[in-house]
């Protein structure tokens, strides 16, 4: 059964255009990023307003503009290189598989920071997508019995673990440590539902001799 994410003229695509294919993509992604902040500053931050208001029915909106918003260059510097980095692991398997991880993490974590985060605050920035992939990328190989997964997440477990336990911790009143811990439960969750049948799963559907 086959897991490729598309075709080329000339057949299966390989592993080299899809990371061509991923690295364009999340260039793209970082890039758009930067646009927004700087269309930001011109206009005397007018897009702050666009992002989540908690309990707030018009902040509702802020849920799907929010992670492309930021608070200055300073905040988008600091999101874009693992955004980049995870965002480029995760496109590997697939750009079709990775929006849509995307966009479930990126709607559940906007979910959760409307419901519990303090009132009278604004939140936005790419973050809660970043912990959302971060959770993503550690438990998917697990979910999936891969191996090469498996040494993925531990990796990056071991390199960057640390950092974002502390970010998930609410010590810091300036950091929407609510959409850091929703945006990593909405990942383990979406490694869950975007879980790829394994070729025991698929044996006993009757999916292979």
């Amino acid at each position: 059964m086959s897991t490729g994410t598309g075709t080329t003229t000339g057949g299966t695509w390989t592993q080299g255009d899809r990371a061509k294919a991923a690295a364009k993509l999340m260039l793209g992604w970082v890039a758009l990023l930067w646009v927004v902040e700087a269309v930001d500053y011109a206009t005397g931050h007018a897009l702050d307003r666009y992002g989540i208001t908690p309990r707030d029915p018009d902040g509702l909106d802020g849920i799907l503009t929010a992670p492309f918003l930021h608070f200055g260059f300073g905040h988008v510097a600091a999101n874009s290189v693992p955004l980049l980095i995870f965002g480029f692991v995760a496109a590997l398997s697939g750009i079709r598989r990775f929006l849509a991880v995307s966009a479930l993490i990126i709607l559940a974590d906007g979910i959760g920071i409307w419901l519990i985060s303090p009132p009278n605050t604004m939140t936005a920035g790419a973050s809660g997508l970043i912990f959302g992939l971060f959770g993503y990328l550690v438990v998917r190989g697990f979910v999936e019995r891969r191996a090469l997964g498996i040494v993925v997440g531990v990796v990056i477990a071991a390199i960057w673990g640390g950092s974002f336990f502390l970010g998930i911790l609410p010590t810091n009143t300036e950091v929407s440590w609510q959409g850091h811990l929703c945006g990593l439960a909405a990942g383990v969750v979406t490694a869950l539902y975007f879980r790829r049948p394994t070729r025991a799963d698929r044996a006993r559907a009757g999916l292979e001799a």
